[in-house]
């Protein structure tokens, strides 16, 4: 394990550098706005756009482990909806708190890390997850809030979640690369050249940016943001790896990058649904900063647990 933890430390020493330099004002919050922004729109989809681009279809969809991971995640979702139930949380709020539970910050730390650390075999299965992520489980909790907030759920809501993956450079990137792939068209070498140098600046571009947005977390509803960290970062990869080993076994290799990315931290666009919605930004805030504190040890222990068997 302390190998492991000696490779994922500059990653986590990157995100302190952020957090360190957003907490002194050196960097101010809207400057961490910007970052944000260019890491989101330019640098992570060029990255996305050159993998998926230079991948095959069935390098990245893979049935079994998608259905392994779905499993996991759509269990941890449950029991996390259910948990808020049980306190007497409306559904709107007990979504929130799922999405806490089950979704991880695979894009700004998920690509870039667990890529360097499993090998390049690593990015179409990273691709696969980030995309179940996106388009199911976003797309659900739009469905949940709208639908509690007495919404119809038909032709207009599905309109309203399609507009909103398109509007996800993420999915847009990922799409679009695949198609280059279906075409069987080879990338010219300057394209791939020019999204790989816009791609390079999204590992510390990423990274500092994750820092510096959690020196404006706050630590508040602090037993409820320790449950969900706690359903983040034990329970989600525990019933991944339930998926992905028992209930749809997929080879070794690729049942370890499932449990790995499930062992990452709250995600931040998670904080971002929050405030869209209005629902318990606090505690996603809170739920974040907990669980990337406490992922330096865990995302470790994890993958030093799945890379040995």
């Amino acid at each position: 394990m302390l190998d492991v933890f000696l490779k994922t430390l500059p990653f986590f020493a990157l995100i302190g550098v952020g957090y360190g330099a957003a907490k002194s004002r050196f960097f101010p919050p809207e400057a961490t706005a910007h970052l944000t922004k260019f890491v989101f729109y330019f640098a992570l989809s060029a990255m996305l756009l050159r993998f998926s681009a230079n991948l095959s279809f069935s390098d990245i969809f893979e049935p079994r482990l998608a259905a392994g991971y779905l499993w996991g995640t759509a269990v941890t979702y449950g029991i996390a909806m259910a948990v808020a139930f049980l306190r007497r949380t409306d559904a709107s709020t007990a979504a929130i708190e799922a999405q806490c539970a089950a979704i991880g910050n695979t894009g700004f730390l998920g690509v870039p890390m667990l890529a360097l650390l499993l090998g390049q075999e690593a990015i179409g299965p990273i691709i696969l997850f980030l995309s179940i992520d996106l388009v199911v489980f976003s797309s659900l909790l739009t469905i949940i809030v709208v639908g509690a907030r007495g919404g119809q759920v038909g032709l207009r809501l599905l309109r309203t979640v399609g507009l909103g993956l398109l509007a996800n450079p993420m999915i847009v990137a990922i799409a679009f690369g695949l198609g280059i792939s279906a075409s069987g068209l080879p990338v010219p070498e300057v394209a791939n050249a020019f999204l790989e140098t816009l791609g390079n600046a999204a590992t510390p571009g990423a990274l500092f940016a994750i820092g510096a947005s959690l020196a404006t977390k706050s630590a508040e509803r602090l037993e409820i943001a320790a449950w969900l960290s706690f359903a983040k970062l034990i329970l989600h990869p525990a019933f991944v790896a339930a998926g992905v080993y028992l209930f749809f076994p997929v080879d070794a290799y690729r049942a370890s990058v499932a449990v790995s990315a499930a062992a990452l931290p709250v995600a931040g666009n998670v904080f971002i649904l929050a405030q869209h919605y209005g629902v318990a930004p606090q505690r996603v805030s809170a739920s974040i900063l907990i669980s990337t504190t406490f992922s330096i040890l865990t995302v470790s222990a994890v993958i030093a647990t799945v890379a040995t068997n």
